[in-house]
């Protein structure tokens, strides 16, 4: 190859070069033109073409309105989700129930009024049923859960601001070299616009994130736009809801609960008994039961028994139980009359007996039965309340027992009640396949923590129940196989047999008591026996978590000791 040759090869490698060059670096400067250049393509909302759509918390709720003004209504479904958890449609699907710890208004479809806590309470607008759906006026919402509505006008968006919301209001600015601000669907210009601002346009700012704040129009629009590109203004704030103070509460604010059931079979107890519960400050027998599907409540209840423990400087919460039936349960459940018609005859039977309060113990409940339960005592609660009376509710500890544990929302219940009662034992129960403790010191706390943790119930409303009996159990052999029975027997009972049989009792720390274990006709016996030491270390839990008090199960099964033992939940 000539010379001349290689220059001009050399000379076309140069151009092409420079070629390239200036293609990366014409190629870097569209792409950091492009960084900066701002998305102008738009995306409708979903809730466009919808006629009065519902906005909380900056938010479309996925609801319409119905109405105006003072006939503006929302649906009940939308108030039970976003708005108040204890709002709620009765199963007949034409009543509509709002409840909060002292008030229950309950309003039928078509109806010009309701009743609040069983009195007459005039309504703005019918519940009316629509697509579906149950409608409920704006006034009673707005009384009794505290919101506020923003409604830009007849047929357009309607903004619910809730109880405690705090929002900023600001206007929108002139938008600079990219004409009108703009609100768009994440925080960054290169997301779609969700809407066009008008300079001086009002805005609602719901949050902030970096240099960005989300912020909503009056007609309910809602983007994310530039902190730089608004005008803040004032804040905008909804009043919060003062809780009520109940009369339990104020009761039991310095001094602990030592309540004793008192189970009551065909024959009543001699009101003689309570001299035996000594350090007791509640009694509470088992003298009402569901009777029936439509809500009738049988009775058992003795005025000697009340007049003698009121003489006693005790209370007395009678014991309302569904009778362990779980078809009869369900059916009372599943409508607001019978629901309504067993707490009037439970409020009755307190009135005409002088109690204090009520205890109610439901188990053997189906799993799908857990909303109506819950839906049962909010009601029988606010009217029981108003009498002035105490309602506690029993729950077993958390376990997968579908009809034992699965249906208790415990966290709905406490947020109901003045008190729950953990019944914590039957670790062990009457037919379990192993032979155990009824209720081991380890699972007793595990049980209490759960609640206070999971399902965030106050300590101050948690009352630890506490068994006062023991299973013996009985292992036999038969043909090869071994064979498991139990039989439930009191404190002094308990001790008599070891006694009898010159058993040994040893303690087990793990486990927090005395166990021993005998041969007696060809069988081996074993217990973990409840006494003073397994109680006191009971009460001592109680008191290490600052629980209400403790309950203990059941006044026949005690001993001398138990009362002494017990009493000692009142002391620092």
């Amino acid at each position: 190859m000539s010379r001349a040759s290689r220059r001009r090869r050399n000379r076309g490698k140069g151009t092409l070069g420079k070629v390239l060059l200036i293609g990366v670096v014409a190629a870097g400067a569209g792409w950091g033109i492009w960084r900066y250049m701002p998305y102008f393509s738009h995306e409708e909302p979903e809730w466009k073409g919808q006629a009065k759509p519902v906005f909380i918390e900056g938010h479309w709720s996925g609801y319409t309105a119905l109405g105006s003004g003072e006939k503006l209504m929302l649906p009940l479904a939308l108030v039970q989700e976003q708005i108040n958890a204890y709002a709620y449609e009765d199963p007949d699907g034409e009543t509509a129930i709002l409840t909060t710890a002292d008030q229950l208004l309950v309003m039928q479809e078509g109806g010009e009024s309701g009743t609040l806590n069983g009195k007459p309470y005039e309504l703005q607008a019918a519940v009316r049923e629509a697509d579906g759906k149950l409608y409920v006026p704006v006034e009673p919402l707005e009384r009794f859960y505290g919101i506020q509505i923003a409604e830009q006008s007849e047929a357009g968006s309607v903004i619910v601001l809730k109880a405690g919301d705090t929002v900023r209001r600001a206007t929108a600015g002139d938008g600079g070299l990219i004409g009108k601000a703009k609100l768009r669907t994440e925080a960054t210009i290169k997301s779609p616009i969700a809407a066009e601002l008008e300079e001086g346009a009002p805005l609602r700012i719901w949050s902030e994130e970096g240099g960005w704040v989300y912020a909503q129009t009056d007609s309910g629009e809602a983007g994310y736009i530039p902190k730089d590109e608004i005008a803040p203004g004032e804040e905008e704030s909804v009043p919060a809801i003062e809780p009520v103070q109940t009369k339990a509460e104020k009761k039991w604010a310095n001094q602990k609960i030592n309540l004793a059931w008192e189970a009551v079979y065909e024959r009543k107890p001699s009101p003689d008994v309570i001299a035996e519960m000594q350090g007791v400050n509640v009694v509470s027998p088992t003298w009402f039961a569901l009777a029936d599907a439509a809500g009738k409540v049988n009775s058992k209840a003795d005025s000697a028994y009340v007049g003698r423990a009121h003489n006693s400087g005790k209370l007395v919460w009678g014991l309302f139980s569904n009778d362990f039936e779980a078809d009869r349960t369900r059916e009372m459940l599943s409508d607001y009359e019978s629901r309504s018609a067993a707490s009037r005859q439970v409020l009755e039977y307190a009135k005409q007996y002088k109690l204090d309060g009520i205890n109610i113990d439901f188990e053997n409940v189906y799993t799908e039965d857990k909303a109506p339960f819950v839906e049962f005592v909010r009601e029988f609660t606010v009217l029981a309340r108003e009498a002035g009376l105490t309602v506690s509710v029993d729950v077993t500890p958390k376990s997968s027992s579908e009809m034992w544990s699965a249906f208790l929302d415990r966290r709905a219940l406490g947020e109901t009640v003045d008190f729950m009662m953990l019944m914590a034992y039957d670790e062990h129960w009457a037919s379990s396949p192993e032979a155990g403790s009824v209720a081991s010191l380890p699972w007793v706390e595990s049980s209490v923590k759960r609640i206070l943790e999971e399902d965030e119930v106050p300590a101050s409303k948690l009352v630890l129940g506490i068994p006062l009996y023991t299973r013996v159990w009985k292992e036999t052999e038969e043909n090869g196989e071994s064979k498991m029975s139990s039989s439930a027997v009191g404190m002094e009972t308990a001790q008599r047999l070891v006694a009898e049989n010159k058993a040994k009792p040893e303690f087990l720390g793990d486990i927090g008591q005395n166990y021993v274990e005998y041969q007696k006709d060809g069988a081996l016996n074993r217990m973990w026996i409840e006494d003073g030491r397994s109680l006191a270390l009971r009460v001592e839990l109680a008191k290490r978590y600052e629980m209400a008090g403790v309950a203990s199960w059941t006044r026949g099964f005690a001993s001398d000791e138990a009362w002494k033992v017990l009493q000692t939940i009142a002391k620092p």
